[in-house]
């Protein structure tokens, strides 16, 4: 009798696990949200402020979908997209001629970078020949450019920096710059070349105050204006790239065409970057 009372404790005590686990899956199952679709983007850090104004807002209206960011590079991400890895590569440069032979690339905004001096500095005016000089140390008295007789004092950003990529790359002087000082952000660019009468920098164009100056380059001084006609010259385009002849998710093609829309406008502006013209 022992044994059959024990048999039927321990069936008793493994239904009773079952019922148990049973209930927990049909909870589980009723917790469960809706499926969100993802849009994943890869590439470019510079673009970083860019695609997380675009992404926020857009997944502030659209809550199931998630956006995602993977910042390798614009090479890393243009070899992602045309190898199916992401669904939007972001590139702060354009397509080569080889790139574009199975890949589409769409301007969504421009970086355009002011090159700033103390206001006290007379200069008004540089080429973009003379700004490569003077960060190369080629130019290394103001007095060479028509300026006061004193050394220049180079200032830029730290190596990480999107900015400098995009200055250097613009002025073709990628690890060629012998910087006096080389700073974490703009801000604090902008103010050690105010309080530096001899101090030269560079900085987003967003950024920029009254307490430096912004000079003018090849004689055209930076503005949306000019940024957009491509009059001034220190700029960059920031470019959504998608595999041609590949059709985008419905969730990925609703994600691009908001973000080269004219509604993206105000968020590209909040994030230091121009808009394009439409």
């Amino acid at each position: 009798m022992k044994k059959i009372a024990g048999v039927i404790l321990t069936v008793s005590l493994i239904l009773g696990v079952l019922v148990g686990c049973s209930e927990q899956q049909s909870s589980q199952v009723t917790e469960t949200t809706p499926q969100q679709s993802t849009v994943s983007t890869d590439g470019s850090t510079s673009m970083e402020k860019v695609i997380g104004y675009l992404s926020e807002a857009y997944m502030e209206e659209k809550k199931d979908t998630k956006v995602t960011y993977n910042p390798t590079g614009s090479g890393a991400g243009i070899q992602a997209v045309s190898e199916g890895r992401c669904d939007i590569g972001l590139s702060s440069r354009d397509l080569k001629d080889e790139e574009k032979a199975n890949l589409t690339g769409t301007v969504v905004a421009i970086d355009g970078i002011a090159v700033i001096v103390n206001n006290e500095n007379p200069i008004e005016n540089l080429s973009v020949e003379q700004i490569a000089k003077i960060y190369t140390g080629e130019i290394s008295n103001w007095k060479e450019v028509g300026g006061d007789d004193q050394a220049i004092v180079l200032i830029g950003r730290e190596a990480a920096s999107g900015t400098r990529d995009g200055f250097e790359s613009i002025t073709k002087t990628t690890d060629k710059c012998k910087y006096t000082q080389e700073l974490t952000s703009t801000g604090d660019v902008i103010q050690t070349v105010s309080s530096n009468p001899n101090a030269i920098g560079y900085a987003s164009l967003a950024s920029v105050k009254d307490s430096v100056k912004m000079i003018k380059v090849d004689n055209v001084s930076p503005s949306k204006e000019t940024i957009q006609n491509g009059s001034y010259k220190i700029q960059r385009n920031f470019v959504l790239v998608t595999k041609t002849g590949s059709e985008l998710s419905s969730a990925a093609k609703d994600f691009f065409e908001f973000a080269t829309s004219s509604a993206a406008d105000e968020l590209i502006e909040k994030a230091g970057a121009i808009p394009v013209v439409r």
